[in-house]
């Protein structure tokens, strides 16, 4: 019996321990969540297709950029692949039979839930004018909207991350099957472990930092607050030391998934395996020192500027490392398009634009001319959402069948595929012009000289709502109507690929064998032919 076939009274669900039940609901909560935050990016583009600010007044512009940034970062980005991919997969991919705390995975999954409704409850009181980092003094001193309720969510979903990070370190550690070793682990476990250590490390920086917001709003204890005696760049330091490493718990996972597509799709085993394995721990232990690349115009020293200028350089080589490394494992590979190759492909080359202009941003002087503009929302944009959306919607894709047992329209995967690629160069690029000719961010008129590319940008962002939204229709369908998809449609590597689809409740019948090579491909067998 699957783990889909066993119960379907609702109550089942709700108190559901299977991983991939968890995964599932996970899923939907996150899917639900992503088109909220969509809503506000779509009134906020509306708004900027005119100079003029015609559509919504400006306290309640401030509101909707707010209300994407804290929706799309604390509840879709930050836990999309971990507890969505990650935990449907993680155990099946060690040859475990579930997490090693099936109970406290489920709470992970509620605490998610109750965060992200007491983020919406602050938004439907009245929304949050801070964005979503609630940079103090203004979050403690001037904003009267519902900061300490918004706060108060994101603590909650902290506490989310840092169940499912617990869990997944000790499964790694204490559920793989006998025999495979750590370097027969599929890169996806790696990064996911990774990420894992990080939000353990990470997020009990943020949930302090929220708490001490909410407590000089309430209580008036000083110490961001300068009315109070309180230092307003001590948050600045608290938030980014989270929020920095943040960036690779969104990004990590994704790196994961595009290293299971890429020699699945070229038929070739991945290059340089170990260095990957190294660059995956090393973007992670780096990532810890670069916080202060977000201050570089906030009055620290020049000296430590300096620093942090350094030290962003240096994680860009094992970003460096993964995006040559997956050019080499397409070099003389069979490749085959498919939608997750697609996708994957797609996130190569904007993760890539991402980073590079990265760069520009850790250089010292370019900084102080781009901070605060067009070219920082770009950039953050090709990272996250060319990065790591990508990567989900790879992952869902190459994943679909294993999950459901039933295999989806190829054709309009690819076309979905190719119309978020499109539509997001279209909808963002224009963004890094417009940063360079110096258009400020979070400003809702503007100079009508800056109108022809954010009509450009605004017009792409049509092209890439539709090109979200066509998954959502067509993996409906094939729910009922999709063809059955084998034990391994795809002729993947892997212990997820040796049982059915969907897996049983129990996932293997008895301990799976590891295999002798991770990712044994052979590119002379093209996929399809006679082994």
């Amino acid at each position: 019996m699957t783990y889909l076939e066993d119960g379907h009274s609702l109550r089942s669900w709700l108190l559901a321990t299977d991983h991939k039940r968890i995964a599932i609901l996970y899923a939907v909560s996150i899917t639900l969540f992503f088109f909220v935050g969509g809503a506000a990016a779509t009134l906020i583009r509306l708004e900027l297709a005119t100079p003029a600010g015609d559509l919504v007044s400006h306290d309640t512009y401030n509101k909707l950029f707010t209300a994407h940034g804290m929706i799309m970062v604390w509840l879709f980005l930050i836990p999309s692949i971990p507890s969505v991919l990650g935990n449907f997969l993680l155990p099946l991919m060690i040859g475990a039979r579930d997490l090693a705390y099936p109970r406290l995975n489920l709470l992970s999954w509620y605490l998610y839930l109750a965060g992200g409704l007491t983020l919406l409850a602050a938004l439907a009181l009245g929304g949050v004018d801070t964005g979503w980092t609630f940079y103090t003094p203004y979050s403690t001193m001037f904003s009267n909207s519902w900061v300490s309720v918004a706060l108060a969510g994101v603590f909650i979903t902290g506490f989310s991350s840092i169940v499912t990070g617990l869990n997944f370190i000790v499964t790694v550690h204490a559920q793989r099957v006998p025999g495979l070793g750590w370097f027969k682990l599929p890169l996806f476990v790696w990064a996911i472990y990774a990420t894992s250590v990080i939000l353990v490390l990470a997020t009990p920086v943020l949930a302090i930092t929220a708490l001490l917001v909410v407590a000089e709003r309430l209580l008036h204890v000083g110490v961001f607050d300068p009315a109070f005696g309180g230092d307003p760049l001590l948050f600045q330091h608290l938030f980014w030391f989270y929020s920095h490493p943040a960036v690779y718990i969104m990004v990590l996972p994704a790196m994961g998934v595009v290293s299971e597509i890429v020699p699945c799709f070229a038929r070739q085993r991945i290059f340089g395996y170990r260095f990957m394995a190294y660059a995956i721990l090393g973007i992670a232990s780096i990532g810890f020192l670069v916080w202060g690349h977000h201050m570089f115009v906030s009055g620290q020293s020049v000296t430590a500027s300096l620093v942090f200028s350094l030290l962003s350089f240096l994680v860009a080589i094992p970003s460096g490392i993964k995006v040559f490394n997956w050019t080499a494992t397409l070099y003389k590979g069979s490749i085959r398009f498919d939608a997750p190759m697609l996708y994957a492909l797609g996130f190569v080359g904007l993760f890539t634009i991402g980073g590079l202009t990265g760069l520009f941003l850790a250089s010292l002087a370019l900084d102080v001319h781009l901070t605060d503009t067009y070219f920082v929302v770009s950039h953050f944009h090709y990272i996250m959402v060319g990065g790591a959306v990508m990567a989900y919607f790879g992952g869902l894709h190459f994943w679909w069948p294993k999950a459901t047992g039933r295999m989806y329209p190829e054709t309009w995967a690819r076309i979905a595929a190719v119309m978020v690629f499109l539509g997001f160069n279209f909808t963002f690029f224009p963004q890094y012009i417009l940063g360079v000719q110096g258009m400020p961010r979070r400003y809702h008129s503007y100079p009508p000289e800056f109108q022809v590319l954010n009509l450009l940008s605004s017009a792409g962002a049509v092209v890439l709502a539709i090109g979200y939204l066509l998954p959502l229709f067509y993996f409906a369908w094939s729910l009922r109507a999709g063809a059955r998809a084998g034990s391994n449609p795809f002729e993947a590597k892997g212990l997820e690929w040796t049982t059915p689809s969907p897996p049983p409740t129990h996932n293997f019948d008895a301990a799976p064998r590891p295999p002798e090579r991770v990712y044994d491909y052979d590119p002379t067998v093209p996929r399809g032919s006679p082994a």
